[in-house]
């Protein structure tokens, strides 16, 4: 298990499509998600949508555009949205489902919305209501239970 967290996801330049090379930042995370046999995003809810954190690290995917699999096809995502109220949380899940399949993935039925402003975190980063702890963990089961299917979901016979 890997976990790009913001500051992972800060230190990637600006997606340059017209780049030649990439930094070390950028290629370890582009191979990470090609070793990868499922995924989980997560992003906070800014003005209705994902992070422009989230959005350059996928935008960042098109390196695997002429891959075997490119992007994340046939792999699946899971995905869950943190904000400050309801309308952000699901806004930013369907801006998040319209990504994975535009990238060939395959969301997960179930995704996590958390909205800051009912659910709080202890200092440790913890949640502390059991409700959202389930929606997480159901996130997480649905991801492992489909990950031994990566690359097998449309493949012919």
């Amino acid at each position: 298990t890997h976990v790009f967290g913001g500051e992972d996801l800060a230190r990637l330049p600006l997606y340059n499509p017209r780049a030649t090379e990439r930094t070390e930042a950028e290629r370890v995370f582009v191979d990470t998600v090609r070793q990868a046999s499922a995924i989980i995003i997560a992003s906070p809810g800014y003005h209705g949508s994902i992070s422009g954190l989230v959005k350059n690290a996928l935008d960042l995917l098109e390196e695997t555009a002429k891959d075997d699999r490119p992007y994340l096809a046939d792999m699946p995502v899971g995905l869950i949205a943190t904000a400050y109220g309801w309308q952000a949380t699901g806004s930013t899940i369907a801006a998040l489902r319209s990504i994975v399949h535009a990238l060939r993935g395959w969301p997960t039925p179930f995704a996590a919305a958390v909205n800051t402003q009912q659910t709080r975190f202890d200092e440790e980063g913890r949640i502390s209501d059991p409700a959202v702890e389930g929606q997480l963990r159901l996130v997480g089961q649905q991801v492992a239970r489909f990950a031994p299917l990566a690359g097998t979901i449309g493949a012919s016979n």
